[in-house]
């Protein structure tokens, strides 16, 4: 066998990004059966793992993104594939790190016939030279700045009804030049442990200090959520459009809802999130007739996994509750990128993401309107080249087991699909 022969697994790039796709190749294999494994150790001491079965042709060369699996874990042409595939086999012994910013180290077995060929890559939330300052007090949340010279556009990140700190995309958008808050405003260091009754004041003053403090070039400064942080950042953006430019809403609402599973233990699911001035905002289940909890309030007794969506339509059949919880968009004074899954299993955030764009048309908006309807997709969409196959999991405040909708793939697709649109929707909004 020639030297051009000899077996060998190469991947590239071996350390990079999280969101670099890696190119996965094999060759000098012996034609016939063999199987790719891949194996996390997560940061937060949890298992994950994949495999898959293929065919290698005469050719004795097996290349992930050009040949689909004949069986396993995932059936389609995508070395990616080895990554959102995986399945956790066992959990967190360390939840809090569940969201921080450690690099994730995939290594990867070859086998085919005797032989055996293994490899490993890295992917990176934080790239080279990042600053990390963790804040507290009047601001909380961690400020991620980009390794070259500033001044640079900035960004607000929020999570949504799990609360905390979300810290991997922030780091992720500095990465790409952004100057990037990951902003806290409940189960964090000094902020209430639930979503009940959080004024709006907090974040005008967040985004207000990020102006005064860092002056983003050219001023901009865009804000972006998942599912309550999608709601929130829609509101943001149609209160205070004099500090926010831009606004990329994750599976959001289009109205304001009350706390539904992330409120004070004891409170009514439609009590109040969002306050101004002391006073809350309308919210769209609160005395409204048409609205029926039933497919929320589900418990099933065998375990079996919450599909709350349902309930979400019924509130919308009673025009004067969405019409004085219906957050405001036309006010927004910036370019809007919404994010959606047919398949939500949460809430219908396709449904809610084209009544937001379909108000903006109406209205003339005269900056650009985008909607990525990942189609079968469900709730969690974020982050590409992350597992995707916990479909249903505990609410973080709640704990109830919700199904978030879409299947791996779908979601693994929308992930992809979505970051390259955000990447590019900031690049030309800070053109």
């Amino acid at each position: 066998m020639s030297a051009a022969q000899d077996p060998g697994l190469r991947i590239t790039p071996v350390d990079a990004l999280l969101d670099v796709p890696r190119r996965i190749v094999a060759r000098g294999l012996p034609p016939g059966p063999a199987s790719v494994a891949a194996t996390l150790q997560h940061p937060d001491g949890s298992l994950w793992r994949s495999q898959a079965e293929f065919e290698v042709g005469a050719d004795g060369t097996l290349d992930l993104d050009a040949q689909a699996p004949a069986s396993g874990d995932w059936n389609v042409a995508d070395a990616m594939a080895t990554v959102w595939s995986m399945r956790r086999e066992t959990p967190p012994t360390a939840p809090e790190l569940s969201e921080e910013t450690a690099p994730l180290e995939i290594m990867l077995e070859l086998t085919a016939g005797t032989l055996r060929l293994q490899g490993t890559f890295v992917q990176r939330y934080e790239g080279a030279g990042i600053g990390r300052t963790e804040l507290a007090g009047q601001v909380v949340g961690t400020l991620y700045t980009p390794a070259t010279p500033g001044p640079h556009p900035a960004i607000v990140v929020f999570n949504g009804s799990g609360g905390g700190i979300p810290r991997q995309r922030a780091a992720l958008y500095a990465a790409h030049g952004y100057l990037a808050l990951a902003l806290g405003y409940f189960k964090a260091p000094g902020r209430p442990d639930h979503i009940s009754e959080t004024p709006l004041e907090y974040f005008q003053q967040a985004l207000q200090w990020l102006r005064r403090t860092h002056a983003p070039r050219r001023g901009f400064v865009a804000v972006t959520g998942q599912s309550r942080g999608g709601e929130l950042a829609l509101l943001l953006g149609a209160r205070f459009p004099e500090l926010v430019d831009a606004v990329i809403a994750y599976v959001p609402s289009s109205v304001v809802h009350g706390t539904l599973r992330a409120g004070r233990p004891g409170q009514a699911p439609d009590g109040p999130v969002w306050t101004w001035q002391g006073q809350p905002l309308p919210n769209v289940w609160q005395d409204n007739p048409r609205a029926d909890w039933a497919a929320f309030l589900q418990a099933p007794a065998d375990g079996t996994p919450v599909r709350q969506e349902p309930a979400f339509h019924t509130p919308l059949a009673h025009a004067p509750s969405v019409a004085a919880a219906r957050i405001p968009v036309e006010r927004i004074a910036g370019p809007v990128m919404l994010v959606s899954g047919t398949d939500d299993g949460f809430w219908p955030s396709t449904h809610y993401a084209e009544l937001v764009a379909a108000t903006l048309h109406a209205h003339g908006h005269a900056w650009a309107i985008e909607h990525v309807r990942c189609q079968d997709a469900g709730h969690a969409i974020g982050l590409p080249h992350v597992p995707t196959t916990l479909i249903a999991k505990p609410h973080p405040v709640a704990g109830l087991v919700l199904s978030g909708g879409g299947s791996a793939s779908a979601n693994a697709r929308a992930n992809r699909a979505s970051w390259t649109a955000v990447q590019r929707f900031l690049r030309e909004a800070t053109a």
